[in-house]
């Protein structure tokens, strides 16, 4: 039996079923026409080019729906596109998808944030926008009400999926985008996400401005857009995160020590450390309201022995990592302390890894040596062998009641004042900071 037209008709029944389906969804990834109905407010750019790059790449990321599902979402503008599909692979072979289109805004994001983001089911996202709502003369009092908007979606789909929030980047008043409306824009953001255990913020103004509050030609040549070393500096402030998150570097720290030293951290747990007392027994707890920062009441000493972490999260054990998180104020001044008490000479050593302008502190004995992202946080800004965003090395050899510090060998203190014993401390302030390798050669 001859079924040639047969199997024609169903042909063209597929055709007409399937066409128009199709044709929809290329419809509904395009710019809308107008404002009309759509969430948010502010400019939504309709610049032709910007109409012809918004549907290319919205119509190539729904190809790949299916490959990227679980990846860590780059979420922005030109800045993150230019950054390429697998981000230079600056985070090795962790699962990545650039979702950032050259000329967007807040509002278009917020547009665009279902299809191009949350059917990805992300693990992780990391944000940066704003600056182009600046240029095109959005306020950044809307830009962050789109940005709140956002944020809201992204913690609806999934209450649990982290947000890491990187500050809007410095540019230029010649880029229509002054440091005073950047800085604006960044405390409102800040605002917006304080007390909020989801978000992480990154201070990547900091990072990049110079003294009037600028981006830097070496960095920034067009003084909007990051080339190589920018890139390298911006993926060098996230990957401290994206470790802590448990995203990176999942492999535990295969350290040996020293002949005559003895680790004061196990890098499984808190064993060894302590939270002491600060506040009277009777004491009210401190309530901070956004914009200002914390300071935690503990009435009684809380031994962490076999804890990964502190009551609050503060201090974490991570694949021998003494992680100080990012306090969800923005600030929140803390101490960890050691059970033991150090009265006799004795050399300590540490490595350390700070985000961009983060603030912590090493407490020997008592004093607290300041322990910092120090080309931006100070007090030693000078240090040539500083390696920012990475791992450095403490030595402090304590002698009687002087300890002399170094930091990869350069002088930090030449003769810092102790008394006679104490214990050996890490603060907490600002940003995230991580210890390991944390050990000690007592003398007898």
């Amino acid at each position: 039996m001859n079924n040639t037209p047969s199997r024609l008709l169903c042909l063209l029944l597929a055709l007409v079923t399937f066409a128009p389906t199709g044709l929809a969804a290329e419809a509904d990834l395009a710019l809308p026409a107008t404002d009309e109905g759509l969430p948010g407010e502010g400019l939504i750019v309709r610049d032709d080019w910007f109409k012809r790059l918004w549907i290319n790449k919205r119509t190539g990321w729904a190809k790949r729906v299916q490959q990227d599902q679980g990846a860590v979402v780059f979420l922005g503008d030109s800045i993150t596109q230019g950054w390429g599909d697998s981000l230079g692979g600056a985070f090795g072979d962790l699962k990545v998808a650039n979702r950032g289109i050259s000329g967007d805004t807040t509002r278009g994001v917020l547009i665009r944030l279902k299809q191009d983001v949350l059917v990805l089911n992300p693990k992780a996202v990391v944000m940066l926008i704003g600056t182009n709502d600046l240029g095109r003369g959005v306020t950044p009092e809307t830009a962050a009400g789109n940005f709140k908007l956002i944020l809201s979606a992204l913690k609806k789909h999934n209450p649990k999926m982290p947000v890491v929030l990187c500050a809007v980047m410095p540019s230029s008043a010649s880029k229509r985008r002054p440091a005073d409306k950047i800085k604006a824009l960044n405390a409102l953001y800040a605002r917006a996400v304080w007390g909020d255990k989801q978000v992480t913020m990154v201070d990547t103004w900091t990072l990049f401005a110079d003294a009037k509050g600028d981006a830097k030609k070496p960095e920034f040549p067009d003084l909007l857009h990051p080339n190589k070393l920018g890139y390298a500096k911006w993926a060098a402030a996230i990957r401290p995160i994206l470790a802590t998150l448990g995203l990176i570097e999942t492999q535990p720290d295969d350290f040996k020590l020293e002949p005559g030293f003895e680790s004061l951290f196990n890098g499984k747990d808190l064993t060894g450390w302590m939270i002491r007392a600060n506040a009277r027994p009777n004491a009210k707890p401190r309530v901070t309201k956004p914009g200002g920062f914390g300071r935690p009441a503990f009435k009684k000493d809380i031994d962490l022995a076999g804890k990964t972490q502190s009551p609050d999260g503060r201090y974490v054990a991570i694949n021998g990592r003494l992680v100080v998180t990012t306090p969800v104020e923005g600030r929140r001044f803390q101490q960890l302390w050691t059970t033991r008490q150090f009265p006799n000479d004795f050399v300590l050593k540490l490595e350390f890894r700070a985000t961009p302008n983060a603030d912590s502190g090493v407490f020997i004995r008592k004093p607290q040596l300041q322990c910092r992202d120090y080309p931006l946080a100070g007090p030693y800004k000078d240090l040539k062998k500083y390696k920012p965003q990475d791992w450095n090395e403490m030595v402090v050899t304590v002698k009687g009641g002087v300890a002399h510090c170094t930091c990869n060998g350069e002088v930090l203190e030449a003769e810092f004042k102790l008394p006679e014993t104490g214990p050996i401390g890490l603060e907490g302030d600002r940003g995230q900071f991580e210890y390991r390798r944390i050990r000690i050669k007592t003398s007898k």
